[in-house]
């Protein structure tokens, strides 16, 4: 288990990210860094603190016209040598960096301000880069539903400090072939299944993912191998073989017709849908969400990978993607985030909440 470290709410949003990136929180093992959190923000008198397992939510109650809800997950993927924290003149490297203890850093600071414009849910959260009956959004939803109901949610994934908008479901399958055993002296006597998953690997390979466009934004379809299993002994002609498949689809697609869609180009083999979760409309022509764009002085992009604003989609509540970091930078060794977007993401948000 990671050790608690103390959070200090008067540090540079910089000081802050990299307290927190030192607080090893591997999917899992999120109770350090929630407990650091939670003893940061029991002291502010505005908030209402709820903790449900490793997720806290703090929310303000000062009668405003407008709840919005900003939300950051604290968990990251695996080490991979990247950890403490380490900084030079223009970025802040360590694992979670990117993703997404720089924009948990910023929703902290956010918190600790007196008098918000609007009334603010923050949602610290576990569990966001597993499975999705892990995911800290959905055990809150399941127990405390209206914590989450909003005019409008922020989720603070890296997004190069613009808005992401929309994002792209996910979904995993395996796909299984089958043969029959036999001694590998005499392998004329079984099927191989491993070889049977040649065909797998070809339809993959020649698989022309879909570009569709959709508000304005083109989003970018996805059919990737990620796991393959088989094998009995070093003797033994092998009777099953199993491809694990990523498949991220654009939001205009529900997960039924996702699953459609695999059951279709895997026509002749047996699949089976592992893990799923839907994306979530871009939504831009939603007053809330067109009124913060207009805020924050830029563009929208479409969001290629999940992130949860499509459980606030399902909800009914408008939701965009902004926080410091690359995306593309997320889950690999040399994650590490900007300075000047850490400053840039908390002066936009500061200045659209005063």
């Amino acid at each position: 288990m990671a050790r608690m470290t103390a959070l200090d709410l008067t540090s540079d949003i910089v000081d802050l990210t990299a307290a927190l990136v030192d607080i090893e929180s591997v999917s899992g093992d999120e109770q350090a860094i929630t407990d650091a959190i939670e003893e940061a923000l029991t002291p502010v008198p505005w908030l209402e603190l709820w903790r449900h397992h490793h997720s806290l939510v703090a929310r303000t109650s000062l009668g405003r016209d407008e709840r919005v809800v900003i939300a950051g997950h604290v968990d990251t993927v695996p080490l991979n040598h990247n950890l403490p924290a380490r900084k030079d003149q223009e970025l802040l490297h360590g694992l979670g960096a990117c993703d997404m203890k720089g924009g948990v850093a910023v929703a902290l600071l956010l918190a600790s301000a007196p008098e918000p414009n609007r009334d603010v849910t923050y949602v610290f959260y576990e569990a966001e880069e597993v499975e999705a009956d892990r995911n800290g959004l959905r055990l809150i939803s399941a127990v405390r539903p209206e914590l989450l109901v909003a005019d409008f949610a922020i989720l603070m994934e890296p997004s190069n400090a613009q808005v992401e908008a929309g994002c792209q479901g996910t979904m995993r399958v395996d796909v299984t072939t089958t043969g029959l055993r036999a001694h590998s002296a005499r392998s004329w006597n079984g099927v191989n299944a491993i070889h049977g998953a040649a065909e797998i690997l070809e339809r993959l390979a020649r698989y022309e993912p879909r570009l569709p466009v959709i508000d304005g934004l083109t989003f970018h379809e996805g059919l990737n191998a990620v796991y393959v299993s088989g094998g009995v002994a070093g003797n033994v002609i092998p009777d099953t073989c199993t491809v694990s498949i990523n498949h991220r689809f654009a939001p205009d697609r529900d997960e039924a017709q996702a699953e459609a869609h695999m059951r279709e180009v895997f026509d002749g083999f047996a699949v089976t849908v592992m893990d799923s979760a839907p994306g979530a409309l871009p939504g831009l022509d939603r007053p809330a969400a067109a009124a913060f764009l207009q805020a924050v002085g830029g563009t929208a992009n479409p969001k290629f990978g999940w992130t949860d604003v499509a459980h606030f989609s399902a909800l009914g509540v408008p939701a965009v993607n902004f926080g410091p970091g690359n995306p593309e930078l997320a889950h690999t060794k040399a994650e590490n985030v900007p300075l000047a977007q850490l400053h840039s993401c908390l002066e936009v948000m500061t200045s659209w909440l005063s």
